[in-house]
């Protein structure tokens, strides 16, 4: 499991890192004349699968926000109860996104559809990073699930 998380993590990084390339790109060609194709385009994309792959390592380090109004006030067993409530609500949001994703990553591929700009980017590719984010997360909520369940933090 952990392996896979790293794997989140490691492309959400290599999508920063595209996100400073093809800006830094854009910048050195506007004072060198050359223009890069979809630039903008391809940052949005990038941007999309930085923040979706990002999900599950970032709720494995508890780093998303969370109201602890409610939780704090209550003793340990409600308390646990009501955090595997929410994580089973997300879950069941998660896999129902994760499924769509899929899905339009799927259609995407059988159409042929590509991106509107000057690069006939095929969208499944970056649909894809948005899915695979979708289906890290889901994997995370279901861990934090189990955890949330054995009484662990």
């Amino acid at each position: 499991m952990n392996l896979l998380f790293r794997l989140a993590e490691v492309l959400a990084a290599l999508m920063a890192l595209f996100i400073l390339l093809v800006i830094l790109a854009q910048v050195v060609g506007r004072f060198l004349g050359f223009v890069v194709p979809s630039a903008l385009e391809l940052a949005g994309f990038a941007t999309a699968g930085l923040i979706f792959l990002g999900l599950a390592p970032t709720l494995r380090a508890g780093g998303h926000i969370r109201v602890g109004l409610l939780p704090k006030r209550l003793p340990p067993g409600p308390r646990r109860a009501l955090e595997a409530l929410s994580l089973i609500l997300g879950l069941g949001g998660s896999l129902y996104a994760t499924y769509h994703a899929w899905a339009r990553v799927l259609e995407s591929h059988r159409y042929g559809d590509l991106a509107p700009g000057l690069l006939p980017l095929p969208l499944w590719i970056p649909q894809s990073f948005l899915a695979l984010g979708l289906s890290f997360f889901s994997l995370a909520l279901l861990e934090a699930f189990g955890r949330t369940v054995r009484g662990w933090r």
